[in-house]
Formats: C-alpha cells, sequence, structure tokens
C-alpha cells in the first residue's frame, strides 16, 4: 500500500471512529473532555498501529491524538482533519 492509499485507509478509520464515538456518546451529542482516551482504545482495536506497520502504546496514542489535535488547531484550523490526523501518523511511522 502506498502512502496515499495508507491515508485514505487511516482517514476513513479515523472517520469511523468519529462516528462510532458520537454513537458512544449519545447522551452528550458526542461531547467527552477525554475523547482522545476512549479514540486511542477504538484506534487500536480496529488495528491502527497495525496498519502503520508499529508497535504503539495506548498511552502513547493518547499523546500523539492529543498533540495532533493541537497542531491542526495551531496551523491549519480550516484543514479535513482525518486526512491531516493521518498524514500526521504517516509522516512519524512510515518510512
Amino acid at each position: 500500500m502506498n502512502k496515499q492509499e495508507l491515508n485514505t485507509a487511516l482517514a476513513a478509520l479515523l472517520h469511523q471512529t468519529s462516528e462510532d464515538h458520537h454513537v458512544a456518546f449519545k447522551a452528550t451529542d458526542g461531547v467527552d473532555a477525554d475523547w482522545s482516551i476512549w479514540y486511542a482504545g477504538h484506534l487500536l482495536e480496529k488495528s491502527f498501529d497495525k496498519m502503520l506497520g508499529a508497535t504503539i502504546l495506548k498511552s502513547d496514542l493518547i499523546y500523539l491524538l492529543v498533540m495532533v489535535d493541537k497542531e491542526i488547531q495551531a496551523l491549519a484550523p480550516g484543514a479535513k482533519w482525518e486526512n491531516y490526523y493521518a498524514d500526521f501518523f504517516i509522516e512519524r511511522y512510515v518510512h
């Protein structure tokens, strides 16, 4: 799988994770201050790390999700977040 195909696959998984999170937190309309913890667990269950060909601890993934969220807000607030996140992880793990 080339990097563009990987970006597409990761972005789709991130989007589905967002949808699943919203369903899980339906009572609060998707609002969850600790979203990164839920996302990390869900993404790892869906083999996010294996898609990247890496071993990623849940704690590391939580940290990186928070980091990329802050980065996109500061550097690319209008960007399509799923693709931005996918690129963020591809740059760090795929060589």
